[in-house]
């Protein structure tokens, strides 16, 4: 029975070849499922990219860590490639992952213990990093069907972050009123002026 490849040696491989299609490298991971191994490597887009991680970069991307994986072969005997992105509940770990989910919802926990709900509305770059911040506006639930209720924005050093995540945002979805579909009043409608 072969042993994986070391992540490490798979990330050395892969990462020249993903940075060549203009993405970055997140994570790569090497396990064994039975007789071949399973390389599963996330990447996501710059910050400075203003593109989306569509299929077609996907595509792009899996051909170039496919032919840098077999022309190092650095995977021993059968293996299956999966390349995807970080997907909606990755951690907000770096000033990137958050620039990228400016206007929506997140929830961040602070390191004193606190935390702040709300839609992340900017990311400041700071003189040095220690000083980048992110910008949410805490959003309190309307009770009983009524709207939302935003507060102040508040300013949040990335230094003072614990952890964070993009919530599903579903404040969009729910019954539709007839008003909204049909436009005027039907009885009106049919009246000239």
């Amino acid at each position: 029975m072969v042993a994986p490849a070391p992540a490490q040696r798979v990330r050395q491989v892969v990462e020249p070849a993903v940075a060549e299609v203009g993405l970055l490298l997140e994570d790569v991971e090497v396990t064994r499922a039975g007789a071949h191994s399973v390389v599963r490597v996330v990447v996501d887009v710059p910050e400075d990219d203003e593109g989306e991680l569509d299929l077609d970069r996907v595509a792009e991307v899996t051909r170039a860590v496919s032919d840098a994986l077999d022309a190092q072969d650095v995977v021993a005997g059968e293996y299956t490639l999966e390349v995807s992105s970080p997907g909606v509940s990755r951690p907000l770990t770096q000033r990137r992952h958050f620039a990228r989910a400016v206007g929506r919802s997140v929830s961040v926990r602070l390191v004193d213990g606190g935390s702040v709900s709300g839609r992340l509305t900017a990311v400041e770059r700071g003189a040095q990093d220690a000083d980048d911040a992110v910008v949410v506006v805490p959003v309190t639930p309307g009770l009983k069907g009524r709207r939302p209720k935003n507060g102040a924005p508040v300013r949040i050093l990335l230094a003072d972050v614990r952890d964070a995540r993009v919530e599903v945002d579903l404040s969009g979805l729910g019954p539709v009123d007839d008003d909204d579909v049909a436009g005027p009043r039907a009885d009106a409608a049919g009246q000239e002026s």
